[in-house]
């Protein structure tokens, strides 16, 4: 007797343990949930890291034709005033 009463002393705390560590079904829905929702965030900020890179190219590009433009009008400024003086000298 004594022996069946240690054997159920030991026993009880590695079954609460056991119990302890299987999910119910709401736990495994919970976290299939939790995981979809983690890919579906994960999905959407490629697509706004995708987006945002796309603005970052527009960006440079306009940028660039900015400074073009700039050059461009300085060098016919520049035309215009050399023209003004060649006209003033005459």
């Amino acid at each position: 007797m004594l022996s069946a009463k240690r054997f159920l002393i030991a026993l009880v705390p590695i079954v609460g343990l056991g119990a302890c560590t299987t999910l119910s079904e709401q736990d495994r829905a919970l976290l299939a949930s939790a995981s979809q929702n983690a890919e579906a965030a994960k999905q959407q900020a490629a697509q706004a890291m995708q987006i945002a890179q796309q603005g970052l190219a527009a960006s440079q590009a306009a940028q660039a034709s900015a400074a073009q433009a700039a050059a461009d009008a300085k060098s016919a400024n520049e035309k215009a005033d050399r023209m003004f003086q060649r006209g003033l000298r005459k």
